[in-house]
Formats: C-alpha cells, sequence, structure tokens
C-alpha cells in the first residue's frame, strides 16, 4: 500500500479538501439561490441532530482506528489490523441499526416541540438513511489514514461533492413547487447519493488495496476481539466523548437560538431567516479555511502516533510546530480575505449582504478555530482524549450559556450568538493549547507570530486600499477577484520575505517546489 510522509500526506488531504471546500461552497450557493435564506435556515436547523446521530454511531472510531492501524502497522502486525476492522465494523453496524430509527422516529418531536418550526421534519426524515453509510466509510477512511495512504479518503470527499452538486439543483427544483421545506429535502436527498458513491468508491479501493481477507474467520475475529474492542474504546468513547459534547451543543444551538430570539421578541419565520444567515451563509464562510488544518488534523493523528510508538519526543514537536505554523499562515490570511471582504464576498455569492456583519464581527478571532484541530488531533494521539473532551464541555457550557444571555437582549438578538460562538471556540482552544504543554516539550517562538500579525494587518490595509481607490469602475465580481489576488500577493510576499515559510517546505510543493 501506498504510505506517504507527513507533509505528503497532509498535502493530498489539502488539495483534496479544497477542491471539497469549493464544491461545498458551489452546493451552498445552488441552495440558497433557490430557497433563499429561510429554506438555508430549514437545512441548517436540521443538520446538527444528523451530525449528532452520526457522531454517536461512529463512537469516535475513525481516530482510534487511525491511531491503533498506524501502531500496528509500525509493529508489523496485520492480525492486529484485521482485527480492529472486524470489531469496528461490527460496532458501526449495530449502533447504525440502532439510531437510525430513533432519527426518524423523533423527528415530529424535534421539528414540532424544539425547533418551533414544524417543516424541519421533511429535512429530517429525508436526511436520516445517510447515518448507516457515513458510519461504515468512516471505518474504511480511518484504515487507509492508520495506513499513512490519504488518497482513498481524498479522492472519496471530491467524489461525494461532485455527486451532490450534480443532483442538489435538479432535486431543489423538483420539490420546490411542493414547498420550501421539500426543496430542503430534496438538498439533503442528493447529500445522500453523494455519500453512497463515495462509499462505493471506499469499499472498491479496500478491496483492491487490502492484504487480508476480512470475511475470512469474521465471526472468529469477532469472539477473539476482546482486547481490541477495549484498545479501541479507550480511545474512542473519550474522542467521541469530545465530539458528542460539541455536537451537543450543536444540536441545542438552533434551539436555544431560535428560543432566546422568540423571548427577544422575534417572529419565528424571522428567527430560522436570520439563524439562515448565520448557520448557512457566515459560519461556512468563516469555516472555509479549515480544509487545511482538518487535513493537518488527519495526518497527525497516525504520525504522532508512529512517532510516540518508536519514542521520538522531538519528532512529536517538530510536527506540531509544523502543523501550528501552517495552520497560522493559512488562517492568517483568511482572516484578512473574510474581514475585509466580507460585503461583496456574501454579494456575489449569494445575492445578498445581510450576513456580512457576522463575518466581520467573527472573522478576526476565528484564528482560534484553525489552531483547533491540529492541538486536538495531538491530544488524541497522545492518549489525552479525555481532557479534550473535558475541554470541549467547558467551552460547549461557556457557549450555551452565553447564547441565551446574549440572544435574549433585543439590542443584540442573532449577533449576540454569533459572539458566543466564537468566545466558546477561543475558549476550547486556549485550554486544548494549555493541556498540550504540561505534556510535551515546545517551544514558542513569539517572534514569528508576532511577524503573523505584522503580514495579516499589512496586507488586510493594502488590500482594502486597492478594493477602494483602484480598482473603480469594474464590476463587482472583477474587483473582489482582483482586491483577493492583491491581497494574496502581499501576504505570500511577506510572508517570504519574514521567512515564515520554509524554503524545504516549499520545494515538497508540486510543480511550484522547483522554481525554489
Amino acid at each position: 500500500m501506498s504510505k506517504q510522509t507527513f507533509l505528503k500526506g497532509t498535502l493530498i488531504l489539502i488539495i483534496a479538501g479544497f477542491f471539497t471546500r469549493i464544491l461545498g461552497f458551489i452546493n451552498r450557493i445552488v441552495l440558497a439561490r433557490f430557497v433563499g435564506e429561510e429554506g438555508v435556515g430549514l437545512y441548517m436547523m436540521a443538520m446538527p441532530s444528523l451530525v449528532l446521530v452520526i457522531t454517536m454511531t461512529q463512537l469516535g472510531l475513525p481516530v482510534a482506528i487511525s491511531k491503533l492501524v498506524a501502531e500496528a502497522e509500525a509493529q508489523g502486525d496485520n492480525k492486529r489490523i484485521k482485527k480492529i476492522l472486524v470489531v469496528s465494523l461490527s460496532i458501526t453496524a449495530a449502533l447504525s441499526i440502532l439510531f437510525t430509527p430513533a432519527l426518524i422516529l423523533l423527528a415530529p418531536l424535534l421539528s414540532d416541540t424544539l425547533f418551533t418550526d414544524s417543516r424541519t421534519y421533511y429535512p429530517l426524515l429525508a436526511i436520516a438513511p445517510v447515518v448507516p453509510i457515513i458510519a461504515i466509510s468512516s471505518v474504511i477512511r480511518g484504515y487507509f489514514q492508520g495506513k499513512q495512504n490519504m488518497r482513498p479518503a481524498a479522492i472519496s470527499q471530491v467524489l461525494e461533492q461532485i455527486v451532490r452538486i450534480s443532483l442538489i439543483a435538479l432535486l431543489t427544483t423538483m420539490f420546490l413547487p411542493y414547498g420550501i421545506e421539500f426543496a430542503a429535502a430534496g438538498a439533503m436527498i442528493s447529500a445522500v447519493i453523494g455519500e453512497l458513491v463515495s462509499l462505493v468508491y471506499l469499499l472498491t479501493m479496500f478491496k483492491i488495496k487490502k492484504k487480508m481477507k476480512v470475511r475470512r474467520n469474521f465471526f472468529k475475529s469477532i469472539k477473539s476481539g476482546k482486547d481490541t474492542f477495549y484498545s479501541l474504546m479507550a480511545i474512542a468513547l473519550p474522542t467521541t466523548g469530545s465530539r458528542i459534547i460539541g455536537n451537543i451543543a450543536w444540536f441545542f444551538e438552533p434551539i436555544v437560538v431560535a428560543q432566546s430570539l422568540a423571548i427577544a421578541g422575534v417572529a419565528t419565520a424571522m428567527a430560522t431567516k436570520q439563524y439562515g444567515e448565520l448557520a448557512g451563509y457566515a459560519l461556512p464562510l468563516l469555516m472555509l479555511p479549515s480544509f487545511i488544518t482538518l487535513s493537518l488534523s488527519t495526518s497527525l493523528v497516525p504520525a504522532i502516533s508512529e512517532a510516540m510508538a518508536q519514542n521520538k519526543l522531538a519528532l512529536v514537536e517538530h510536527r506540531l510546530q509544523q502543523a501550528l505554523r501552517l495552520s497560522i499562515v493559512s488562517g492568517g490570511l483568511a482572516v484578512v480575505i473574510l474581514y475585509v471582504f466580507a460585503e461583496p464576498l456574501m454579494q456575489v455569492m449569494y445575492g445578498t449582504s445581510n450576513a456580512a456583519i457576522f463575518v466581520k464581527i467573527m472573522a478576526p478571532f476565528f484564528i482560534f478555530h484553525y489552531f483547533q484541530g491540529p492541538l486536538q488531533a495531538v491530544l488524541q494521539a497522545l492518549n489525552l482524549a479525555k481532557a479534550a473532551m473535558i475541554n470541549s464541555l467547558i467551552g460547549s457550557g461557556v457557549k450555551t450559556v452565553l447564547i441565551f444571555a446574549l440572544a435574549t437582549r433585543p439590542s443584540l438578538g442573532i449577533t449576540g450568538a454569533g459572539l458566543a460562538i466564537v468566545i466558546g471556540i477561543m475558549l476550547v482552544t486556549l485550554l486544548h493549547f494549555a493541556t498540550v504543554l504540561k505534556v510535551i516539550p515546545f517551544t514558542i517562538y513569539v517572534r514569528d507570530y508576532v511577524k503573523s500579525a505584522i503580514t495579516i494587518v499589512l496586507s488586510g490595509i493594502g488590500g482594502y486600499f486597492c478594493f477602494e481607490y483602484i480598482f473603480t469602475n469594474i464590476s463587482l465580481s472583477v474587483k473582489l477577484i482582483l482586491g483577493v489576488i492583491v491581497t494574496t500577493i502581499i501576504y505570500c510576499s511577506l510572508l517570504l520575505l519574514f521567512k515564515l515559510i520554509k524554503k524545504e517546505e516549499l520545494q515538497r510543493i508540486p510543480i511550484i517546489g522547483g522554481y525554489f
């Protein structure tokens, strides 16, 4: 099987993540154009329930599989790898049988009582079949990631988005005459089909690449897999604890927001619209750059697990330094572009700039979000998933309380919810960082972070000046593209000037690496 280095594997995931996020954004733009802010609100209200059910079904197994397979691979233990796969598939299959019907049966209660908008019922029903599909595909992805072969997972993500984008316009248009809630359900169905195609690809690649016969003595492997089960659970339960806490907080987020806005005197339809602007327009744009840190996180777990298995602490710190430096480099550019060009970005993509205020308020603080993923991955790889879970619990609790405290104020309303979300993100990231510092030797290069801050400010000023005073008398779309290009060029030039990107790292990038 093709094993990649940490940086190469990360780069594969970053490239795939870039295309996936771009395609995902096209999906959202198409959805927004067809069903509007209210339809996006229905879609986003149903989504946290789905993610919570998927998290409980996966049970944190993808991270556990990745870590344990990487360790077994380092020891050349193929029998153990087979047991990991067999036990994991058995667990996810059983949980899928339990939770998929539960989501369907609870849909009326969720839509009528908790979300205060009965129209969310149909999107909830439409998305339920995706639970077992994602559960099985996550096990296969964890296996490939543990083998440090990132290509199958990367290609499957791109495939899923291509299929979804091919169907979303068709299905939303087909169901829209029956009502906006049916159009949102159509968007959900396109996601189900996309995930199914992704699973078929992963299973095909697994059949081609695997070195063991999983079905042979399947039940015998389950019976003898008691130790493997305990090993998986030791990592998976704290890991899923962190995710469940985050997902429960996200699950309650639209509920708390809807109830808070009702207390503030906002009508139900308007509350759904406002939440659609925040969760469906602003937050996806703010989270777009996180495909880089998500790729880093995915690669970090097996890479650091392997280094720890070989007792190479210096390598652990080196890889964490690489991850954090790439996080601030990519996140810094994102913060600049999102803050400076919030209004034109929203106008060009969605045909409305109503959500631009959320982007402007939240963008400067989202640099903490870009750090959070790699830090959590390190904690998981160091068997500190329990500490990460406690940090997530504290952050989620603070966020939920602040949403209610701020969004109930008529002077803040939905803006208060946005502020609460970024405060929660900042708190969890700082707690993760403090936990990492207690465990591994880590040097903080303050000068590099100061240089990064200067780079962010100067490129922002340069981009804003060009957008407002140089690129005049041209269409908004062209003006926006030129503004982003100039900002990026200034930003990258300053990175090279301040030596925040190393020459040897540039040399590893395909195509352009030969010029350095």
